[in-house]
């Protein structure tokens, strides 16, 4: 095992800033050659400390946006309108897609597609998705499928 000084996040491992103990091959083959961790000398620790203080401040930056939108989104309501043929079966569903853009339209963040929890709807209703935000900020929102006139 060697000690390495992590310069960029590593998922699972660490953030900048951290010294972790990994497997020597894993720091020799994988880690210092991405650049991704240096040897843990005094001036490098120094000079990360203030790294890691800075992403610390931006991770709890991050923290209290996600909970702010998730107060706006808590039960908010989309409302959709497609053109509908018989019983009420759209001819476009609404996907997730279509509600990080809404969501984007409205609220301006920015939520990947892939971080909305629902199937694609495929006829007129009412309906409801889990947006996941940040770890474990959440909201649920409520989407209303009106045929278009």
């Amino acid at each position: 095992m060697v000690k390495v000084l992590l310069i960029r996040e590593v998922p699972s491992l660490g953030v900048p800033g951290d010294v972790v103990n990994v497997k020597a091959g894993y720091a020799r083959n994988y880690l210092l050659p991405k650049r991704m961790a240096v040897p843990p000398r005094e001036h490098e620790m120094a000079r990360y400390a203030k790294l890691q203080e800075q992403y610390r401040r931006e991770l709890a930056d991050r923290r209290t946006r996600a909970e702010m939108l998730s107060e706006k989104l808590e039960g908010a309501n989309f409302v959709f309108s497609r053109r509908v043929h018989d019983e009420d079966r759209l001819y476009a569903s609404v996907r997730p897609q279509d509600v990080a853009k809404e969501i984007e339209d409205r609220f301006g963040e920015k939520i990947s597609p892939e971080r909305i929890s629902m199937d694609a709807i495929e006829a007129v209703g009412e309906y409801t998705a889990h947006v996941s935000i940040y770890e474990d900020i959440a909201a649920d929102i409520n989407i209303v499928v009106n045929p278009a006139t």
